[in-house]
């Protein structure tokens, strides 16, 4: 069989095993595989480039994507859609595997309903994928803010400061919950919580008190202010949140009701970036190896997903349109390390 591997959307640690996967189990069959490249944008350009075992052999440990990505929407156009199926076919492709997250694989589950050959793998760093217990890129953007949470409280305590981290997370909270219980940050906002500066300060302030520094991490997509932000959409209608800042505003705020010399530090896309961890190493591999044997077992229009230890196929429509985002339980969970 001839394969089509493409990556869409944004960039996260995790990519490239995943590709490597699914080159490597393709070898087992005698599939020749093709790379897609930038996305659903190289199906309308048929912009490809061949994956062999030369090409993958040695990008497990490389963040990003060989293949490179865009957030094009080739449902913008009717006749887009048209060009995406009748690319596929001029190509030669007897199925395509779409790596990416809810807007790559909404496109994949609307060519599916079309009757495209197509098999999605789920990833994103916000881990807010429905479908999947854990979604690679993830583990490693944690890692990253862990990191900069242990250099941040660092310098927090030597200047007799508030520092807040802000950490990536659109609509759903993950990274920054996450964040916040491991690095036991002293107050955790997330995008399904609303802010109550009230019971924020005064926690803020128990903390400072007692340790003459305080750490807050915040999600970037909280709303802080009752403003509405306005930035320029994606192909799919999503802010792009470059101008909001968050964070800044947090301490802004905070240092005006505390008294308290406040900073902020946003680190933003590093957490796209770098080596994936282990976890992402063998997650990426191991939904990558699915999606291939996916292809061959005709389980065409579903995705492969992580449920317990477990690889398993289940329905695009499963996985898009409804984001996973952080449940009450989680949200409990976390009010117990706010001492």
């Amino acid at each position: 069989m001839k394969i089509g591997i493409l990556t869409g959307g944004g960039d996260c640690s995790g990519l490239n095993p995943a590709i490597r996967g699914a080159v490597f189990r393709a070898l087992d069959y005698g599939d020749e595989c093709v790379g897609i490249v930038e996305g659903w944008q190289g199906l309308l350009s048929c912009e490809t480039e061949p994956l062999d075992l030369v090409r993958v052999d040695e990008i497990i440990d490389r963040g990003g994507t060989i293949l490179g990505t865009s957030r094009t929407n080739p449902f913008k156009d009717t006749t887009l859609v048209q060009q995406t199926i009748t690319n596929i076919a001029a190509l030669g492709l007897d199925a395509v595997i779409a790596i990416g997250g809810d807007d790559t694989l909404g496109v994949a589950t609307k060519l599916a309903a079309l009757g495209v050959k197509v098999v999605g793998v789920p990833k994103t760093m916000d881990n807010d994928l429905s479908g999947t217990d854990f979604t690679f890129g993830f583990d490693t953007a944690v890692n990253v803010a862990l990191d900069a949470s242990r250099r941040l409280k660092d310098t927090a305590l030597s200047h007799r400061r508030i520092i807040v981290l802000e950490v990536m997370g659109r609509h759903a909270g993950w990274v920054a919950l996450y964040t916040g219980i491991g690095s036991g940050a002293d107050y955790t906002l997330i995008p399904e919580v609303p802010v109550d500066w009230d019971v924020m300060v005064r926690q803020v302030m128990t903390a400072y008190k007692r340790k003459k520094y305080a750490f807050i991490v915040v999600s970037e997509g909280v709303e802080v202010t009752t403003q509405a932000s306005v930035e320029k959409l994606d192909d799919f209608g999503h802010m792009l949140l470059q101008n909001r800042g968050v964070g800044p505003e947090v301490a802004r705020i905070l240092e005006e009701k505390t008294g308290v010399s406040t900073r902020s530090a946003t680190i933003g896309h590093i957490q796209r970036g770098g080596s994936p961890t282990l976890f992402d190493r063998i997650l990426g591999s191991r939904v990558g190896v699915k999606a291939v044997e996916m292809v061959h077992d005709g389980d065409f229009g579903k995705m492969a997903a992580l449920r317990g230890t477990e690889v398993i196929a289940i329905p695009l429509t499963e996985a898009v349109g409804k984001l996973k985002t952080v449940p009450q339980e989680w949200v409990d969970l976390l009010k117990v390390f706010s001492k």
